[in-house]
């Protein structure tokens, strides 16, 4: 699978990008060949839709693309990428119909709706391409495709083949392939080293627990992305019913996130000091597992009481993220698939964030503009006392089920120290197949985040 455009030398297929409503003033400017063809057919610019019209020997002279209205447009994403998915073989260009701030936008859904899983089944390919748009920076857009499907890929594959030990390996093949440098701390080095937190969570799995730390860059504002790679998430000793833990392959979204958007920065060679920390675990059950009512210390002395072993990636997170701050990085951002609340505030499409206002502003900008929708979320600070109980400095899973997003962000900030800090509680999943995004793992806010980094840095 190769998510790229189409040699730019290529014989390519002029495509036409029609609104509902700019058929008929198109067709009017067309010979009648062409007309009959096309009202045969029934094509009315419905968005998605799509129609070939062949020459008179028998190829194709040019393509047409459904656009629909904007009101439908507004609804969705990517939608040259439900026409790309109906058009025969063939490199296409767009000859027009989009709007120049939108061709890059159009341009990485197209290259996206061509993501297949094919680790255990062979897939066909996607058989049309696209010259890259006038006006697009290509590399980039295939470069933000390569790092989706890294995330997508590493959330896909199942446990069985994705444990701690298969992440690693994964987090060492994208540092090779940058020249970057990893250290990894594994097993009870964890506790000489003091990550107990880690060390907790993961000691019950056969394959050990263990903490990723990927350093690139020697110049510009250092960034520290964190990410949760619980690799599978029974629930512990609190173990989840079988409905619930039957999408927990995506429990390490947040640490196949933040490699999807690494590639990204390294790729196209950002002028920053990147530092990704990943603490990979498996939840897993047996006579060494952490119970409910524990008390675990964190890196940073506080202590925790266990009120839910099902709430364990904040407790990973946690020894993380006093790690990243030791660095006194300029930002700090944190990904995780964390809570249901969060689903249940806004659903799997959006990417619910914590942050201050300018790291909030830059961002909401950038992800209107790469249609990578967020939404900004509270560090509600009157809620600290319920992450506050009674025998402990933090509880890890409150009771009473109220503001469930928010009270885990607070839990992880206090561990951020001073250090500037913005935390993602996403999804990681497409629960349906849409253009550009089958159904399956899903990069959630990163793009958005590396297209509004330099704002975000400045700020």
């Amino acid at each position: 699978m190769n998510l790229s455009f189409a040699p730019a030398s290529a014989t390519s297929i002029p495509l036409f990008v029609l609104e509902s409503g700019s058929v008929e003033a198109f067709l009017a400017e067309q010979p009648d060949r062409v007309r009959q063809w096309v009202t045969t057919l029934g094509f009315s610019g419905a968005l998605g839709s799509a129609v070939v019209i062949p020459s008179e020997d028998g190829c194709i002279a040019m393509a047409l693309a459904g656009y629909g209205t904007d009101d439908q447009r507004r609804r969705g994403r990517f939608h040259l990428a439900g026409a790309a998915a109906k058009l025969p073989a063939g490199a296409y260009h767009i000859e027009s119909g989009v709007a120049s701030d939108q061709l890059a936008v159009e341009a990485l859904g197209w290259l996206l709706q061509g993501y297949r899983f094919d680790r255990y089944k062979a897939a066909p390919a996607q058989k049309a391409l696209l010259v890259a748009p006038d006006g697009i920076d290509a590399k980039r857009v295939e470069i933000v495709a390569a790092g989706e499907k890294l995330a997508r890929d590493l959330i896909n594959t199942p446990s069985s083949d994705m444990g701690p030990d298969a992440l690693e390996t994964a987090a060492q093949d994208l540092s090779d392939q940058h020249g970057a440098e990893m250290r990894v701390v594994v097993g009870d080095d964890l506790l000489a080293q003091n990550f107990p937190m880690i060390h907790a969570v993961g000691r019950a799995s056969d394959e050990a627990p263990r903490l990723l730390d990927i350093s690139w860059g020697k110049t510009g504002p250092k960034l520290t992305l964190v990410g949760k790679g619980v690799c599978f998430d029974t629930g512990g000793l609190n173990i989840k019913p079988g409905s619930s833990m039957g999408l927990m392959k995506k429990d390490m979204g947040g640490a196949a996130n933040v490699l999807g958007l690494a590639h990204m920065i390294m790729a196209l060679g950002l002028e920053v000091q990147l530092r990704v920390l990943i603490p990979a675990v498996e939840n897993a059950i047996d006579g060494s597992a952490f119970r409910p009512q524990d008390v675990l210390s964190a890196r940073n002395g506080m202590t925790v009481e266990i009120n839910n072993t099902d709430a364990e990636g904040r407790l990973v997170l946690a020894d993380a993220l006093v790690f990243g701050a030791e660095d006194a990085p300029d930002l700090m951002i944190s990904m995780a698939t964390l809570t249901g609340a969060a689903r249940v505030a806004v659903g799997p499409d959006l990417a619910p964030f914590y942050a201050d206002d300018g790291f909030a502003n830059a961002i909401g900008r950038s992800a209107e503009a790469c249609s990578d929708p967020v939404w900004r979320m509270p560090f509600h600070a009157p809620y600290e006392h319920m992450i506050e109980p009674e025998i402990a400095d933090l509880d890890n899973a409150p009771s009473g089920g109220f503001a469930g997003s928010i009270t885990a962000a607070l839990f992880l900030r206090r561990f951020a120290g001073d250090t500037r800090y913005a935390h993602f509680d996403i999804y990681g999943w497409q629960p349906t197949a849409l253009p550009g995004r089958p159904k399956g793992g899903v990069g959630q806010g990163i793009r958005a985040l590396l297209d509004g980094l330099p704002g975000i840095l400045k700020g």
